[in-house]
């Protein structure tokens, strides 16, 4: 069966259009399309507390392509979710209405940690060894969820606010840094070495950047170093020499800063990029639920 997916972040919209395929060796989600749209609610949400009559004429257009989108390739089931920014959102309830409105698609605001049961329901697709502990950090435009796992189950998981858009915004609360260096003192054992994996548009365009194979993970070391070679350029300079779209430019650098200081309080020199989301995640519980709809029935 296909889904679809809609995942309206704080910096993008994204609409996925997959289903699971399953092989001798592994299931995966197959992407029969993807499109993404810098909506950036964020620079609305971040300044002025909600979503202003310009974006949300933007968001409704982009909203109605999604819906076009799906009808072509014929999904048997759509979810349409929100994150950080929708959830800040003062006129976030006038959204979801005209939304529904204009479109006829339900538009939900899930919490932090809905976002991260998604995003990493997707990691049993991975077919990780159960004795080995791993965590997961996803970095987006206005959060960034940690979360940790030992003997296949999920120990610790927890939202911080801060984010690419955020932090661009300075709308960054600087007690969240000591909030991140705490909690991860309290739930992970550094004594225990964990395997690290990085999830977000962001880090999927750092892997791009530093390595050749998707298999590889990239070091500590060599995203520093980027972090510096890409903080001395302008936006221009960063979409000319690294071939950046305009809102990847500005957003890599404090995501980058976010991914390293969370790595360096960790003791981990390297991370590893599986390329999921949230999107991934809403597929993969659709096919779970059809699975279980048809053991059941």
């Amino acid at each position: 069966m296909i889904f679809g997916a809609i995942d309206i972040g704080t910096n993008a919209a994204r609409l996925l259009i997959g289903e699971i395929i399953q092989d001798r060796k592994k299931s995966f989600v197959k992407k029969i399309s993807y499109t993404r749209i810098p909506l950036r609610l964020g620079d609305d949400v971040f300044d002025t507390g909600k979503i202003s009559k310009h974006k949300l004429e933007a968001f409704v257009k982009t909203m109605k392509a999604f819906g076009l989108i799906t009808e072509i390739f014929e999904v048997s089931n759509l979810r349409a979710v929100s994150t950080s920014a929708m959830r800040e959102a003062k006129n976030a309830e006038k959204v979801i209405q005209k939304i529904k409105k204009e479109t006829g698609i339900d538009l939900e605001i899930i919490s932090g940690q809905e976002e991260a049961e998604l995003i990493f329901g997707a990691f049993d697709l991975l077919n990780l060894p159960v004795d080995v502990p791993f965590l997961v950090i996803d970095v987006g435009g206005g959060s960034t969820e940690i979360s940790v796992f030992e003997k296949g189950n999920r120990v610790a998981s927890r939202s911080f606010d801060v984010g690419t858009i955020r932090m661009l915004k300075s709308k960054v609360n600087k007690n969240v840094w000591t909030e991140i260096k705490q909690w991860i003192q309290l739930y992970v054992d550094l004594s225990d070495e964990h395997q690290i994996f990085g999830t977000g548009g962001n880090i999927n365009k750092v892997h791009k950047l530093l390595s050749e194979h998707d298999a590889d993970s990239i070091s500590l070391k060599d995203m520093r170093d980027l972090s510096d070679k890409l903080t001395f350029l302008s936006i221009e300079e960063r979409m000319s020499e690294y071939k950046l779209k305009p809102d990847r430019a500005d957003v890599i650098v404090p995501a980058l800063e976010i991914y390293t200081y969370v790595l360096n309080e960790l003791s981990a020199e390297k991370i590893s990029v599986p390329k999921m989301g949230l999107s991934d995640g809403i597929i993969y519980d659709f096919y779970k639920k059809e699975i279980y709809n048809e053991h059941v029935g």
